[in-house]
């Protein structure tokens, strides 16, 4: 899984970017009774999956014990409940608005105030992204105050593995730091309400990293800067001993090996400060790195790098791969760890040293690692590696054998050096791309994620035991249907290094890759549907490349010349010669009555522009169309997209599900993200979008939910919805 970890936001903007009762853990169960429901009357939770995004910083608070944060660069914050074994997320209340700020760029705690805690957000510096914030809270994150500030954070940007930027000062707990990457260093002196610049020697560059980090070292304040070359007269690490002036810290190291810092921790103990280093910020891009620390008490810099980069693995590749994290024991003087990042060849691992970092014992060599909670980790292996992109490590400070560390997809842990398993129940920050909820089957749901593919849900409450749907593997997921009168019957398309499509016959739970492919489907697998009764495939490539069709369960392809390039098929649910497929190019709606071997142009003069548009087709009935076009709202067809109607009882409508239809309704229940008044908010209707109710509140909003909604055909009121970064959520009436 090499693939960045970039939300799908991120990519259409242009950048690089009844479940079957289970038994589970007291801890788990504990957490789930006290779960209270929305005041909407709806009771939310997260469908299980268990991680499945780039951890970017773990934070154990230094003088309570038990009590650790944990970040994520699309997926907001969490707070670490030792008493449930589980994380909270700190971050939901953040709306469909405010979906930039679920990117957290750091945090910091308070050593003498265990109840504050201090968030920086903004995931993107471009200039379609808002403003970055700083939330504060005096208890542990259940409240917030929130200050907006006038510069742009980048949590999902290169270097979000750095850090933390956030800093509160040692000297004096009403003051903050908060390094920006194109806006220098700024101060508050009043805990976070007000936010000024401060003075900093360092001009900020193109690279798009300006402070990589704050750390105290006693009660100095050290910064690591990342807009260096890496050469001796441009310094990359400063610090403060008044909160004043800065200076370019004497004598450190320079050359590409310690061209960027990444992190730094400081050891009490022995007065010394450990720096990793990088020749990019990471989490790609890097085949250089060091170790380095300083003696704060002397001034004296020595090497403590464990492994050089650079060197020739047997099979002849190269050995490249940066340094990342850092972490020093509270309680030993001299005990350490660090992680390698970006070291494919041999997989990354945590060095541990005893000694100042003399000697190191590589902590991969000798693991035994546990993922049966989370499945998926094998990724269609037969064993799990130790992890990627390993920048955020953590020690605990009242256990010197309790390591954690984060990866692109989890938060491994250990209590004995040895023995490692995923820590990370309650966190979930897939980015979700499709669901569908079957009408019959053991599972209630298939999901579709950004870099984990497909799941196959048997089970809400736990992690698919069968992991990622394999034959093959899909880092990301773009297409995913089910046959409605043959449900057994589902496909799905992707990007994969052994093929970008398959079919199931059992509903989702084993897999057959198509035999061949079209040629546009190595570098542009889009959206994929089968008709009514699963007997034709209709695949899109993207606007530069005709959608083609198969009838033999992609065996062999033909090219639709009639279909819109880059439109997602839709089939009729009950007719299987029907489908359709809306141009939002042109804002024309086309069908085909004859299975997709030819399309005509229907309705048109619909909005343009926008390949959000969504396209759904009502459960049960034939030639029923839903059409949700965001600001310019929701519209129906009865006949087969030849004509469409505006919905008047709502003014947006960015995505649309249907579920079982409530008791003496006709008509399925109906789910919607969108907008009845001036709050984009989740709304059901149970009379054919006469009414909405809204079901969600203030505290359950998850920024944005624009991808995809469905109802459960076999519970009424069931809803699951797609989030960007905080995986599936499923709400339930109580």
């Amino acid at each position: 899984m090499r693939t960045p970890y970039i939300s799908r936001r991120a990519v259409l903007a242009g950048t690089a970017v009844a479940a079957a009762a289970v038994s589970l853990p007291l801890a788990q169960r504990r957490a789930q009774a006290a779960a209270t429901p929305a005041k909407s009357g709806y009771r939310w939770r997260n469908v299980v999956q268990g991680g499945t995004g780039f951890i970017t910083g773990v934070l154990f608070h230094p003088s309570v014990r038990g009590l650790a944060y944990l970040r994520t660069d699309i997926g907001g914050a969490y707070r670490w409940d030792d008493r449930a074994g589980r994380w909270i997320p700190l971050t939901d209340h953040l709306g469909w608005d405010d979906w930039n700020l679920l990117g957290v760029e750091a945090v910091a705690v308070d050593p003498a105030h265990p109840n504050r805690v201090y968030l920086s957000l903004g995931a993107y510096t471009q200039v379609w992204a808002g403003n970055g914030a700083v939330l504060r809270s005096d208890d542990r994150g259940a409240t917030w105050k929130r200050t907006d500030l006038n510069v742009k954070l980048g949590a999902n940007e290169d270097g979000r593995g750095c850090g933390e930027r956030l800093l509160v000062d040692p000297r004096d707990s009403d003051t903050l730091w908060l390094g920006t990457r194109h806006d220098g260093l700024l101060k508050s002196a009043d805990r976070g309400a007000t936010w000024k610049a401060a003075s900093f020697p360092a001009a900020p560059g193109a690279s798009g990293q300006g402070i990589t980090f704050l750390v105290a070292a006693g009660r100095t304040v050290y910064a690591g800067w990342g807009d260096s070359d890496g050469s001796a007269d441009k310094p990359n690490l400063y610090r403060t001993s008044d909160g004043v002036t800065w200076e370019a810290v004497p004598g450190q190291p320079s050359g590409t090996a310690a061209k960027v810092p990444i992190r730094a921790a400081y050891d009490r103990h022995t007065r010394e400060l450990y720096v990793t280093y990088a020749n990019a910020p990471g989490p790609n891009g890097q085949s250089d790195g060091s170790v380095h620390k300083l003696r704060t008490s002397s001034g004296k810099w020595s090497e403590v790098t464990p492994v050089k980069p650079g060197g020739t693995r047997a099979d002849g590749s190269a050995d490249s791969f940066g340094y990342g994290g850092v972490a020093v024991d509270a309680r030993r003087p001299g005990t350490l760890v660090v992680s390698t990042n970006n070291r494919w060849s041999d997989v990354d691992t945590i060095f541990r040293s005893v000694n100042g970092g003399r000697t190191w014992t590589s902590l991969k060599d000798s693991a035994v690692l546990d993922v049966s909670e989370t499945p998926y980790l094998t990724w269609g292996a037969d064993k799990p590696k130790f992890g990627w992109w390993i920048q955020a490590v953590a020690l605990d400070p009242f256990d010197s054998r309790h390591v954690v560390y984060g990866t692109g997809a989890t938060l491994y842990g250990t209590r004995d050096l040895k023995h490692f398993a995923p820590q990370v129940r309650g966190v979930e920050e897939a980015s979700v791309r499709q669901l569908i909820s079957p009408p019959t089957g053991q599972a209630h749901l298939l999901s579709g994620s950004g870099d984990i593919g497909v799941m196959y849900h048997e089970r809400l409450t736990a992690s698919p035991s069968r992991g990622m749907a394999s034959n093959p593997v899909f880092g990301t997921s773009t297409g995913l249907s089910l046959a409605t009168a043959t449900p057994s019957y589902v496909v799905r398309a992707g990007w994969g290094d052994h093929g970008n499509g398959a079919y199931s016959n059992d509903g989702g739970k084993t897999w057959t890759p198509f035999t061949t492919q079209p040629a546009p489907a190595k570098s542009a697998p889009g959206p994929i549907a089968t008709n009514a009764d699963g007997s034709v495939l209709l695949w899109s490539f993207g606007t530069a490349n005709p959608t083609h069709r198969s009838t033999d369960n992609g065996a062999t392809w033909t090219e639709i010349p009639t279909c819109p390039k880059g439109a997602a098929p839709v089939a009729d649910p009950l007719d299987p010669a029907r489908c359709y497929a809306f141009d939002t190019t042109t804002g024309t709606l086309f069908a085909s009555t004859d299975s997709g071997r030819t399309f005509t142009a229907r309705a048109s003069g619909l909005s343009t522009g926008d390949p959000e548009f969504q396209l759904v087709a009502a459960p049960g009935r034939t030639g029923e169309l839903w059409l949700s076009l965001k600001g310019n709202g929701l519209h129906r067809s009865t006949d087969g997209g030849t004509t469409f109607t505006k919905i008047t009882s709502c003014h947006a409508s960015h995505t649309l599900g249907f579920g079982k239809a409530a008791r003496g309704a006709s008509y399925p229940a109906m789910y919607m993200v969108g907008a009845i008044g001036t709050i984009t908010a989740v709304y059901r209707s149970d009379d054919e979008a006469k009414t909405w109710t809204r079901i969600n509140d203030d505290r359950h909003q998850w920024g944005w939910t624009g991808a995809a909604i469905t109802g459960d055909p076999r519970v009424y009121g069931r809803v699951y919805i797609a989030t960007n970064g905080r995986g599936v959520q499923y709400g339930e009436p109580v």
